[in-house]
């Protein structure tokens, strides 16, 4: 869970006030390394489920402080938006049945947010980014009320210097202006924990960041973002640049990003990962702290390390290094897999998790020393592979110069996982339960991401994009309730969004974004080239800025026809274009729309956002609505 109590409007002086008490813990840290006072010789698990919120009709429901008020706050808590919110397990000693006790819990747990958020009509989702996202739910509006995440904003707003542009390319591309620390609220991961000694914490951090690819691969669930297809898993690139400050001026310059797979093998300590971060990454939050470490050692105690543990919350490793105090007082060291996505069932995610754990043991007795038989950068070209690709990625592994993810992992990965957990003491039950979970979704191809991908082709571009989007939520929350493994669902069907008009409710989730615009300068023939060649009847103009200044209609082009004009010489779009043009931003009200169309006696409105052009809504989409209205009636 994360710490909330936070300097607001820090200064320059209480963030060096706050470097000091932060270098101070990672000298304790040292000092407790040295003298032996870190637990060792045990290994205990441990995981953290975070969660979407939403409501009737499948869109985020900024309603996670109402629904926690109900719920006991040892285990829950909130996330940055207030569409989401998060669980945390109990810690497992690992051995026996750890797996299923830890799944039982889990399951206990969800079923218990799911109860009390039904007391405000509200639904739980495990996903890694909600398809019904948009824009729109990522200002300050939908930011939960605790001070940490208003600093984390104001902390990241002061190092970018202002918006920032961020950009995915997979079968679509995503290119958009953000200005706020939102973006982060998209992602919801199952984090799990794997407690290690010190003296076998580099050793065993280099294994984690291995076998993180294979892993990867095999559990993806975010193809999707804002409605466009992009890595499978897109959490991994979303989150990057979310948290990123780097600034694109300073090109030439190395800089690592908060947000990382690292930069290289570790080689003696977790000391290593904590001074580089501390050397690195600048201060974004403050807190008090009045322990003094060396006193607490004094005692024969464990300190809290409270300013190294909030600095290290704010450097985001893909595997990050934990302390934390054992229920028997003990100081200890956790490696935190960060990269596994929520969903697509708690099953499912156990399965991700236990297949994660035996890999760490499993892979370490295979290889005396991981980093002597691969490179960092394979480890690191395997994991973006394993990202964009999923089970069709290719990896370069020990002893292969390419194999796919999916033979990988079927042929060496589980049986070494298998090994793994055996010799980690787990029940036989839970290996051959989980362990063949996983071998069956990799066998099948049908990962989480790719359930959702094939769920949208079988729609045909039948309904809006927002029905779609609706559907494939619903359709999660449906089979999520079924209890059956991801790779063993039925596809998402249209209906189940819950009825069309659900999804027109507003200009946003009906407005074409596929646009066919021209500049004023341009040829006024293109346009009518344009309009024959698309189909289309309104053109808009915009500037470079993409900022409409214009419509050219139908209408405009056959009276420039009856003039004659065009003829004998080319005629520019700013003499024919309509300069007063009516709008409407996106949260605009159908009815509005049809009302001001109406009232107007025009046949499209341009949708802005911002200032800029990013949609049309013509009378053709509302004469769509109209016939779908009309089969719906008479099928009854």
């Amino acid at each position: 869970m994360g710490e909330h109590d936070i300097d607001q409007g820090t200064d320059a002086e209480e963030l060096r006030l706050f470097m000091k008490k932060l270098l101070n813990d990672l000298r304790a840290l040292e000092k407790m390394h040295e003298d032996g006072s870190i637990e060792s010789g045990i290994r205990r698990i441990g995981a953290e489920q975070e969660m979407f919120l939403v409501d009737k009709d499948h869109r985020p429901a900024p309603v996670n402080m109402d629904i926690l008020a109900e719920l006991p706050a040892e285990f829950f808590t909130t996330e940055l938006g207030r569409f989401n919110m998060e669980c945390n397990l109990d810690p497992q000693d690992l051995g026996g049945d750890c797996l299923s006790r830890m799944e039982n819990q889990l399951v206990s747990l969800v079923n218990l947010a799911i109860e009390k958020a039904a007391k405000f009509d509200t639904k739980v989702v495990l996903t890694g980014i909600l398809p019904t996202l948009d824009k729109a739910h990522l200002t300050l509006d939908y930011l939960t009320p605790v001070p940490r995440y208003h600093e984390l904003n104001d902390a990241m707003n002061r190092l970018r210097g202002g918006d920032f542009e961020f950009r995915i390319k997979g079968s679509d591309e995503l290119i958009i202006r953000h200005d706020n620390v939102m973006l982060e609220s998209c992602n919801t991961s199952f984090q799990v924990h794997f407690q290690v000694g010190p003296d076998e914490f580099a050793y065993l951090y280099n294994i984690a960041q291995a076998v993180t690819a294979p892993l990867m691969a095999a559990a993806v669930n975010s193809p999707l973002l804002f409605g466009k297809r992009l890595w499978r898993e897109t959490r991994i690139a979303l989150f990057q640049q979310s948290i990123d400050t780097r600034l694109s001026s300073t090109h030439v310059r190395e800089q690592q990003p908060r947000v990382s797979f690292g930069r290289h093998w570790i080689n003696n300590s977790v000391l290593e990962i904590l001074q580089e971060d501390i050397s690195r990454f600048r201060l974004l939050l403050a807190a008090e702290v009045d322990e003094e470490p060396f006193e607490v050692l004094a005692q024969g105690k464990a300190p809290k390390l409270t300013a190294l543990r909030l600095h290290n919350g704010t450097v985001y490793r893909w595997n990050r290094p934990c302390y934390g105090i054992s229920d028997n007082g003990k100081a200890h060291l956790r490696i935190e897999n960060r990269v596994l996505p929520a969903g697509p069932t708690m099953v499912d995610e156990m399965a991700n998790a236990a297949f994660w754990f035996g890999l760490m043991r499993g892979v370490s007795e295979e290889y005396d020393d991981i980093t002597k038989v691969m490179t960092f950068d394979t480890a690191q070209d395997n994991f973006l592979q394993a990202c964009r690709l999923g089970l069709s990625a290719q990896f370069t592994w020990p002893g292969h110069e390419s194999i796919s993810a999916a033979d990988l992992i079927r042929n060496e990965m589980l049986p070494l996982a298998r090994q793994g957990l055996k010799e980690l003491g787990i029940v036989s039950s839970d290996i051959d339960r989980y362990m063949g979970l996983i071998d069956d979704r990799v066998a099948s191809r049908r990962t989480g991401s790719q359930w959702m991908l094939d769920s949208l082709n079988s729609f045909q571009e039948k309904g809006s994009k927002a029905e779609r989007l609706a559907a494939l939520t619903a359709a999660t929350i449906n089979r999520q309730a079924e209890g059956k493994p991801g790779h063993e669902w039925e596809l998402a069907t249209l209906d189940e969004a819950g009825g069309w008009s659900r999804h027109y409710t507003n200009i946003g989730h009906l407005m074409t974004t596929d646009l066919f615009t021209v500049n004023k300068d341009d040829l006024v023939d293109l346009v009518a080239a344009m309009m024959d060649w698309e189909h289309i009847r309104h053109v808009p103009v915009e500037d470079n800025d993409h900022r409409l200044v214009g419509l050219v209609t139908h209408r405009s082009l056959l009276r420039l026809m009856a003039r004659g004009a065009g003829r004998d010489k080319p005629v520019p779009v700013s003499e024919v274009m309509h300069e007063e043009v009516f709008t409407v931003p996106p949260e605009t009200s159908s009815i509005e729309a049809i009302s001001l169309m109406r009232e107007k006696k025009i046949g499209c409105l341009p949708v802005v956002q911002d200032g800029k052009l990013i949609g049309i809504i013509t009378e053709r989409d509302f004469m769509n609505i109209a016939g779908q209205l009309l089969e719906a009636e008479l099928s009854k």
